[in-house]
Order: C-alpha cells, then sequence, then structure tokens
C-alpha cells in the first residue's frame, strides 16, 4: 500500500510528466544549475591577471571574446538540459516502481494470482 506522500507524488506525476519531458521546459528550468557550471569558468578567466600573469597575457592575445561567450552559453544550455534530464529519468523511475508495487500489491488480495 502507498503511503500519502507516494500517492500524492504519483497523481503529480501522472498530471505534469509530459510537461517536464519538454526539452524547452528543462532547459528554462535549468537554467540556475547551467549558471552554477559556467560562470566559474568566467570568474576563472577574469580572476587569472590576478594569479597568474603569463595566462593573462596569453589569453588576451589568444581568445576571442565572443568565442568566450559562445562557450558559456554552450554550457549553460548543456548542463541545464542534462540535468533536468537526469532529473526527470530519476522521477520516472521512482513512478514506475511505484506503480508496479501498487499493482502487485493489489494483484496479491485477488484468488488465483
Amino acid at each position: 500500500m502507498l503511503n500519502e506522500r507516494e500517492r500524492q507524488f504519483v497523481q503529480y506525476w501522472e498530471a505534469n510528466r509530459l510537461r517536464e519531458k519538454q526539452w524547452q521546459q528543462q532547459l528554462m528550468a535549468g537554467i540556475p544549475m547551467g549558471l552554477l557550471f559556467a560562470l566559474p569558468v568566467l570568474a576563472i578567466i577574469f580572476t587569472g591577471k590576478l594569479w597568474y600573469k603569463r595566462a593573462d597575457m596569453l589569453m588576451n592575445t589568444m581568445i576571442n571574446p565572443y568565442v568566450l561567450i559562445i562557450a558559456v552559453f554552450v554550457i549553460t544550455v548543456f548542463v541545464s538540459i542534462f540535468y533536468k534530464r537526469h532529473q526527470w529519468d530519476m522521477k520516472e523511475q521512482y513512478y514506475r516502481q511505484l506503480k508496479a508495487r501498487e499493482e502487485h500489491e493489489s494483484g496479491e488480495g485477488k484468488p488465483g494470482a
């Protein structure tokens, strides 16, 4: 028998699972996590001049700012979608486990099962 919290999750997931599977929804919901990975890259690059002068000189001569912006954008998008897709998979797995347990428990009480 499912407890109240598990029943609430099953109801929620049945109503929202298709909406949360869309990549647009995953992107919008995962942007904070994507920025959490991308912003340290910028912080290291821009603070590099404080702790390593040669790295700063090389960065100023070799790195195009547009490439840096595109790289941070790509990191943010990839991590945000990957993170939310992983969360969706974990919730889907939990949902299927609960449904299987519910079917198994309801089938045990029947004669001939």
